[in-house]
């Protein structure tokens, strides 16, 4: 049986919550600091874990090298100071103490430690490069590095204390489910685990990752609810005697391809687009297409998702089986246009997650 809770990211946008400019950009300075330090001190735990788990294969070392990744306290072949999963933290630590808190330090050696080993094998083999990470990485926290949040009414936001840096949510005009799971947060109802902050244009986003409990319908493992991504239709699912059809071809691709259109038109006109304030300025009309293409997939995607999810409920459907996953998969890879216009896999990762949330067990053929 499986777990009854699960995971879920949502991304809401901060505000460092101080009254003068000069307070707020000391405390954005310090949050790129921080994101700074995290992104090289990742970098440094993957090589050093990486030299550790391929030390045996150094052939050129003399017979009479100890290698055993042990505490040479508690094994006399043992080649280190301290426990293996501590090293790489101490190696962290000690080069950027007092540049950025202990707890991102030690939720980043978490995280990596348990990605390594789920990669190791690949590594070994050849399979796989090692992990590289960008400048512009998000840095993990846990609820240790912040305070309780609290609602506002005056601000008409909730606020909370990350490191003690006052922040604040601004949701905007949001109608998801944000402000529920938080107000729940709030209220002790739902737990919330290790987020992280990524900072993008001088902005400010948190990831937080809520523990939820899954949906529960009343379903039934014995029906088989058969979908199929094709073409023709985003989606075909197939309950008995039963076939019902999600989205059209034209209203998914072809409305696309018109957006595509459309940015090639403005990308040919970059060139006599008015300037003034150097690129930005003259690429605002290719990034608004750009920006409408992905917003439009995704919007699209969720929906027939959705769809999908809300029709093996209503049929009280408990297997979800997609039918020749693998052989289309192979398909869109080897089609650019397919690969390009259709995004198998975005749908597929978006049909997983409701899957789990309502409970139904999925089956990829």
């Amino acid at each position: 049986m499986g777990k009854s809770t699960m995971k879920l990211t949502r991304k809401i946008q901060l505000l460092v919550d101080l009254s003068s400019k000069e307070e707020r950009k000391e405390a954005l300075d310090k949050l790129y600091q921080w994101q700074n330090r995290a992104y090289r001190a990742a970098n440094f735990m993957v090589t050093h874990l990486y030299i550790q788990e391929m030390i045996k294969d150094f052939l050129y070392l003399s017979e009479g090298v100890k290698y055993k990744l042990a505490d040479e306290k508690k094994d006399d072949l043992g080649i280190l100071n301290g426990s293996r999963i501590h090293t790489t933290y101490r190696v962290v630590s000690n080069r950027f103490k007092g540049e950025i808190p202990t707890n991102i330090l030690t939720n980043l050696k978490s995280t990596l430690y348990s990605s390594f080993n789920k990669n190791k094998v690949e590594y070994w083999n050849g399979e796989r490069s090692l992990k590289n990470f960008r400048r512009d990485m998000a840095f993990p926290f846990d609820t240790e590095g912040m305070s309780k949040i609290i609602y506002d009414e005056e601000k008409r936001a909730f606020c909370f204390r990350l490191f003690k840096m006052p922040l604040k949510t601004y949701l905007g005009k949001d109608f998801s489910d944000k402000r529920v799971l938080l107000e729940r947060v709030m209220n002790g109802e739902l737990k919330l685990c290790a987020s992280h902050i990524k900072l993008k244009d001088g902005k400010i986003f948190w990831l937080p990752v809520f523990e939820i409990e899954k949906e529960k319908h009343d379903l039934k493992p014995e029906v088989i609810a058969e979908a199929a991504l094709s073409l023709e239709y985003p989606i075909i699912v197939k309950i008995g005697r039963k076939k019902h059809t999600i989205g059209t071809r034209e209203e998914f691709l072809y409305r696309r391809l018109a957006i595509q259109a459309s940015e090639k038109r403005a990308k040919h006109g970059v060139t006599y687009a008015r300037s003034g304030k150097g690129r930005k300025r003259k690429t605002k009309a290719l990034t608004k297409f750009r920006d409408s293409e992905r917003n439009y997939v995704h919007n699209r995607l969720h929906v027939y998702s959705k769809r999908l999810i809300d029709f093996c409920i209503k049929n009280k459907a408990g297997t979800l089986l997609l039918l020749n996953q693998k052989e289309k998969s192979e398909i869109a890879k080897d089609e650019e246009f397919v690969l390009r216009n259709w995004s198998y896999f975005e749908l597929l990762t978006k049909i997983k997650y409701k899957a789990e949330k309502a409970g139904i067990e999925l089956i990829i053929d």
